[in-house]
């Protein structure tokens, strides 16, 4: 297994437990109240949702594009 396939696993582990915890503080009381008010997200919710999505089509890109 090559470092970058190793690394390519770690960023897609990284990504999924990211959206995870977007999903669960999505979930929570206050943001719902926020988003009740305001439309969307807290900034620090979106950026979970970013972060994992980034990490996770990161570690799929390196996954699928081996050299």
């Amino acid at each position: 297994m090559s470092s970058n396939q190793i690394i390519g696993i770690v960023l897609l582990v990284v990504g999924a437990i990211l959206l995870y915890f977007g999903y669960q503080a999505s979930q929570s009381m206050g943001e719902q109240i926020t988003e009740t008010f305001t439309g969307r997200f807290s900034d620090s919710t979106t950026w979970y949702f970013i972060g994992g999505a980034a990490a996770a089509v990161g570690g799929i890109a390196m996954l699928a594009f081996r050299r």
